[in-house]
């Protein structure tokens, strides 16, 4: 298994395989990238700020400098115009925003609607749906920016329903989509799949979203970055946040290099939030890992054979599921989830088990050489909804995640309203993903991983026998 990097790691600390957030006091300090398709792809890095040297006093500060970071700072400059200063513990969109399987879907967090209405109601399902949509739109329009060139591959998702056992499903899910919220999802059958989208041998059929995107990740990131410097974004990296303290209404943050005092503070760390991040975000997540692989260019008879017509997002009905597609450069990319532990990613059983998903959606692919492969942490939250929220109204504070793996259009939306809220303008942010914090189960988070191990044998047995 080759993996390739075309970025030298000399200026920054090795890359740790094993992180774990659970237990981790930081992400790190200036660690190089994972090494990930996206990043040995995206071409030279753009300038940031580098480290804090010295203290500061800033207006607004953003920890974390993924897409839901940098998409609050660029908002906050745009709509507000506040030039926040953006903190990073390592390299710019070091975490989530640069090992994920690049796809933009029209959702957020891990439920379906019809969850969301079992929840909260058809009103405020209905509100939801129509702030996701609004997001959507955001995403759209901001991938059109100049700086932002991300390799868009726009055109919808399909939900591939991986048996024939969960189409009832599937059509009573795509049957409420077009009845309570308008949007125009439709079913197809298997022939269809295969004619028109892909030659996916275990497509039983499929659920077609308008609304899906493939881009590429660390582009996305880098011109993010881009655009929040053009605005006049301060973005300090091998900077990470050690410890914060409220003094007098200020928050102080330390780094290595100085402590920066800030009004208000944007946490957006996500699956990379440290236990020592803040106490208003201790154990409001689960990481859960997740493995991805990119194929070797395939050949054109191996192209024709599969017969990807369209390049979307695709998705399997597995509850561990798989998310898969075509890349621009004619690779396949395809992730799952993988261990549950830092120190168990590094097992080949995982590679193997995403390897094997891979030939059984793809059979002719079987033997092909794999080029890039890496794990990153997801930022599931307790009750598999994203939250933008202020935990304390006497505290300037603010926190976006718990995207649960649907965070890369999302993100783009939670980082608005969140710039919305640290200007004092989130009043009629009125959804639950709002006005409620992220669910936590105390110091219980590192025993939940024994409930997990056992969740992912019962969820193998519901997807691949029962």
């Amino acid at each position: 298994m080759e993996q390739k990097l075309i970025r030298p790691a000399a200026k920054r600390k090795p890359f740790d395989p094993v992180y774990d957030p659970v237990h981790a006091c930081s992400p790190g300090d200036g660690k190089d990238y994972a090494p990930t398709y996206w990043i040995a792809t995206a071409g030279p890095e753009p300038e940031d700020d580098g480290p804090v040297l010295h203290d500061i006093d800033v207006d607004i500060a953003i920890v974390g400098s993924g897409y839901t970071g940098l998409s609050c700072a660029i908002h906050l400059a745009r709509e507000h115009g506040v030039r926040a200063t953006v903190l990073e513990a390592n390299g710019v969109a070091w975490g989530c925003s640069t090992r994920n399987g690049g796809q933009a879907q029209i959702s957020a967090g891990r439920l379906k609607r019809s969850q969301w209405i079992e929840r909260w109601g058809v009103d405020v399902a209905r509100k939801l749906h129509s702030e996701i949509a609004e997001a959507f739109d955001l995403f759209r329009s901001l991938i059109r920016e100049p700086e932002i060139d991300c390799d868009p591959q726009d055109g919808g998702h399909l939900y591939i329903a991986h048996r024939t056992k969960v189409l009832p499903a599937l059509e009573k899910e795509t049957r409420l989509l077009n009845a309570v919220f308008g949007y125009p999802a439709r079913m197809m059958g298997r022939d269809e799949v295969h004619s028109d989208f892909v030659r996916d041998a275990e497509a039983e059929g499929a659920m077609y979203e308008p609304d899906g995107m493939g881009i590429h990740a660390a582009k996305l990131a880098f011109g993010y970055l881009k655009l929040a410097r053009k605005l006049g974004v301060k973005v300090y990296t091998s900077s990470p946040v050690l410890g914060s303290e409220l003094k007098g209404g200020v928050h102080h943050l330390r780094t290595p290099g100085g402590v920066v005092r800030a009004r208000a503070v944007c946490i957006a760390t996500a699956g990379y939030t440290s236990s020592g991040m803040h106490k208003s975000t201790r154990h409001r997540l689960m990481p859960i890992l997740s493995n991805s692989i990119v194929t070797r260019p395939l050949t054109p008879g191996e192209r024709e054979a599969l017969n990807f017509r369209a390049l979307v997002p695709l998705t399997d009905t597995r509850t561990l599921r798989h998310y898969y597609r075509m890349l621009p450069d004619g690779r396949v990319q395809i992730g799952s989830r993988s261990a549950i532990t830092g120190r168990d990613a590094v097992n080949p059983r995982h590679f193997d088990r995403l390897v094997e998903g891979l030939h059984r959606k793809f059979p002719i692919l079987r033997g092909i050489e794999v080029d890039y492969s890496w794990w990153g942490w997801v930022d599931v939250s307790h009750d598999m909804m994203p939250r933008i929220f202020q935990p304390d109204p006497k505290q300037q504070l603010f926190y976006a995640m718990g995207y649960g793996g649907n965070g890369v259009m999302y993100s783009a939306q939670a980082g608005r309203r969140m710039a919305q809220m640290a200007v004092g303008k989130g009043g009629t942010l009125d959804l639950p993903i709002f006005t409620s914090p992220l669910p936590s189960h105390g110091m219980l988070t590192p025993f939940r991983r024994l409930g997990q191990w056992g969740m992912y044998r019962w969820y193998y047995l519901k997807d691949e026998i029962l």
